[in-house]
């Protein structure tokens, strides 16, 4: 019982920091949309997909593989932390040096002509980021939940600032608006004509700054490299680094490929990476979704494992997936009922809200990958996590197919819908499959019928306009409440029961 107490206490910790970093991320979308020029953002959005992508090549399954043979093979773990650690330095640092001086030719064929910086930046923050990885899994695996999460938000936190500090006051205090006599030291660091390389900037800076925390933190590393004792780890991870590079085509492909993929003039008097931007920023604001998925996915993982073994787990697990669709379908009427509440909020600059009307298809598609992560528990418990693998990469096919075919006739809504079919058929896949191996008697039809409701109930929320602002205000949030009451008359006999649960403790 300590020990599941001490792994709750510590899933609740790690998933703080995680969810706490993207929140605060998220909230600087008012500061960017509302300074920055859309084409900046749109090359915050691309170039930011891009380094999903590199930075999965730069850690090629590593951090799995420390966990793995620092654990479980009865090796040294301090002598697998150094081994890997120093291989991925000198990896890192070797794909680093081949982005940096591919810095000109890259700008070149990413139309970032005289912005080589960006790239050289890139190559440094992508190397800092695969050389810190090993140390923080390190932390992991001693249990050292608080020094990870402080050093996670403490780079968070300086990332944050001096996003604030570049982008809002340094352009105030330049401009004149605020504490005129600084302005003469502003004009010695301060770059008007940058935008999004403060982006950058702030971010490489950040991470420099957590290399010496994260080594006097774990200490004992001696750099030492040993092809023998790395070969089977290399034979492990190998495989961890194609299904990588398919999730992150599935979760980031469409922003940092779309600009390349809508027409140049399909939007009157916007170039491509402005609406990349626009795609960008809207997409943002679906993210309130994928919080909660993280949330859940934090307190569900380790609850679906304890519960394995209990006779009645299947029954167990239609109820939790059951009460996720119900409660994210809620969710979902909600954001979409108030986007123009929430865009005049997050969204500051003007033209974002030429996007809003993709947010729904984008929550739905989180959703769907929320419900992808209930059903996923089948291939954990059973050993079959090789299906992981192939559902991912179909996903992945998917997520291409629909790029390259519907952003060309459909813009902004082709580039959604390509998140929610990605979701959607590796849901269904894995539905299927997981039926034979480990069969749960999930409430399909109800389900289907909950998201089918509260997504049409979305879109009709998103479009009434009644005119006047607080009765369209009541009205639209009218049907969160018309969903909630379906609920209720459909789930009837269950909230008896639970009644009855109730008013027995009371007792």
């Amino acid at each position: 019982m300590g020990q599941l107490k001490q792994l709750a206490g510590q899933t609740a910790i790690y998933g703080i920091s995680s969810i706490l970093g993207r929140t605060v991320n998220f909230l600087l979308i008012p500061i960017y949309t509302a300074y920055l020029t859309k084409d900046a953002v749109g090359a915050y959005t691309a170039l930011y997909g891009y380094m999903a992508l590199f930075n999965i090549v730069f850690t090629y399954g590593m951090e799995t593989t420390y966990f793995r043979y620092a654990t479980g093979k009865g090796l040294d773990p301090e002598k697998v932390f150094a081994q890997i650690q120093s291989l991925l330095i000198t990896t890192s640092l070797s794909l680093g040096a081949i982005i940096y001086l591919s810095a000109p030719t890259l700008a070149t064929w990413l139309n970032y002509e005289g912005q080589e910086h960006l790239f050289r930046w890139i190559a440094w923050i992508l190397a800092i980021d695969a050389i810190l990885v090993i140390p923080y899994a390190k932390l992991r695996k001693e249990n050292q939940a608080f020094k990870f999460a402080f050093t996670k938000l403490s780079n968070i936190l300086i990332n944050v600032g001096l996003n604030i500090f570049f982008i809002v006051f340094c352009y105030h205090i330049w401009n004149g608006d605020w504490l005129a006599g600084l302005s003469p030291l502003i004009q010695k660091i301060y770059n008007p004509n940058w935008g999004v390389e403060y982006i950058f900037i702030s971010n490489l800076i950040a991470n420099a700054a957590m290399i010496p925390v994260l080594f006097w933190l774990t200490k004992k590393f001696r750099f030492a490299i040993s092809w023998v004792f790395l070969k089977p780890m290399w034979h492990y991870a190998f495989p961890l680094l194609f299904m990588g590079l398919a999730g992150t085509i599935n979760e980031t492909f469409s922003r940092t490929i779309f600009e390349y993929v809508l027409p140049e003039g399909f939007y009157d008097g916007l170039t491509s990476r402005e609406v990349t931007g626009i795609f960008g920023a809207n997409f943002k604001l679906a993210i309130l979704m994928n919080l909660i998925i993280q949330a859940f996915k934090y307190a569900a993982e380790p609850f679906f494992f304890n519960q394995s073994t209990e006779k009645n787990s299947p029954e167990t697990f239609s109820k939790v997936m059951h009460a996720f669709i119900i409660f994210c379908s809620t969710l979902m009427i909600a954001v979409s009922v108030n986007l123009d509440l929430l865009g005049s909020v997050f969204l500051r600059g003007d033209g974002y809200v030429l996007g809003n009307y993709i947010v729904p298809v984008l929550l739905l598609g989180y959703l769907m990958l929320g419900i992808y992560f209930n059903l996923s528990i089948w291939f954990k418990l059973t050993d079959q996590t090789k299906y992981s693998f192939y559902i991912t990469v179909i996903g992945a096919l998917v997520t291409i197919a629909v790029l390259f075919t519907m952003v060309p006739q459909l813009g902004l809504m082709g580039g959604a819908l390509s998140t929610l079919c990605c979701y959607t058929v590796m849901t269904v896949i894995c539905y299927f499959i997981g039926q034979k191996y480990f069969p749960i008697p999930y409430q399909t039809g109800k389900g289907v019928f909950y998201l089918l409701f509260a997504f049409a109930l979305s879109y009709l929320g998103f479009f009434w306009d009644w005119g006047i602002p607080i009765i369209q205000f009541i009205g639209r949030n009218s049907l969160v409440i018309v969903f909630v009451l379906v609920v209720l008359l459909l789930e009837k006999k269950e909230v008896q029961k639970l009644r009855i649960q109730l008013n027995n403790r009371k007792i």
